[in-house]
């Protein structure tokens, strides 16, 4: 029964992603909880991705340096660049274009890895891309912030990069032993419920990231609201864009780089940012969980038909 349950969130996964990200909200208690395991939450689904990549695919990616290049300055640089021109005339208040402008120089969020495999995109390409911009993103978000923003993010590049090493190496570190232990032949009956268990990981971060949302939202529901419906407009409009730049490689690519485009690692900014972070950009951070989880499901017909050749 636990294998039945497990393949059938793993082939459902972008729907209890979608439905999933509203349990922070409704159960705050239980978000204050399991807030401790944000970080495992975020280690798991990558070194899922991982055991489910064909590895060949991945040493294809990285021997393509020119396009993991592009990709890395496109959401890094150009992406901040092009959302501040973007809200430089909007009504918005000042911190929340600062959060949105701060979303769109992060790097990719590493659940994307697990989203492009659900969505069937370029996991590979997808992969390379986070674990490259995520590497230069301590150097690249300092020299974006200071210009657009006018703000000193103090980051503590040894830590933040010994922290980065640890995570991405200790996904490869595990992910290679059980390939090797198990085999790729053995995995792959079992990719459903792989799939499943990323899907439950991202769960838990999702709802233990809400953590203290769920008061301001009631003492401020108009605003709430107000962020949430800008979260969404940020992250269709880098996607859209991030598409659109790299439609000349094909449908499959230019959706991955879209999809890396619009769900940006907000929680490294966050740890970035520190103190210097008022309350409502960290419910930006959020509340912009939402439309990355459910996103994914409400967009699935349209990358399908996108993928098949259909207009």
């Amino acid at each position: 029964m636990l294998v039945q349950a497990l393949t059938y969130i793993g082939r459902h996964g972008a729907l209890f992603l979608a439905f999933g990200v509203l349990l922070g909200l409704a159960l705050p208690g239980l978000a204050a909880t399991i807030r401790p395991l944000l970080l495992p939450a975020l280690l798991v689904p990558l070194t899922i991705a991982l055991l489910r990549l064909d590895w060949r695919l991945l040493g294809d990616a990285v021997r393509r340096p020119v396009l993991i290049a592009a990709v890395t300055a496109w959401v890094l640089v150009a992406t901040p660049l092009l959302m501040s021109l973007a809200l430089r005339q909007t009504p918005l208040p000042p911190a929340l274009v600062n959060a949105i402008i701060l979303m769109a120089a992060s790097a990719p969020v590493t659940m994307c890895a697990t989203i492009s495999l659900i969505l069937r995109l370029d996991t590979a390409l997808a992969v390379v891309a986070i674990v490259g911009a995520t590497a230069l993103m301590p150097f690249t978000l300092p020299a974006i912030a200071l210009p657009l923003l006018g703000l000193a993010l103090d980051i503590e590049l040894g830590a933040f990069v010994l922290r980065f090493v640890l995570m991405v190496g200790t996904a490869f570190g595990i992910a290679l032993a059980v390939r090797r232990l198990a085999g790729p032949d053995r995995l792959a009956p079992h990719a459903h419920a792989l799939d499943a268990t990323a899907v439950i990981s991202l769960l838990v971060f999702a709802v233990a990231i809400m953590d203290g949302v769920t008061a301001a939202a009631i003492a401020r529901p108009g605003y709430v609201i107000g962020t949430v419906a800008a979260a969404f407009a940020a992250n269709l409009a880098l996607q859209l864009a991030g598409t659109l730049a790299f439609v000349g490689l094909g449908a499959r690519r230019a959706l991955t780089v879209g999809l890396l485009s619009g769900n940006c690692n907000m929680g490294i900014i966050l740890v970035a940012l520190a103190d210097k972070a008022d309350f409502d950009t960290i419910m930006f951070f959020a509340l912009g969980q939402i439309p990355m989880y459910m996103l994914p499901a409400l967009l699935r017909p349209l990358y399908a038909r996108l993928l098949a050749g259909r207009p």
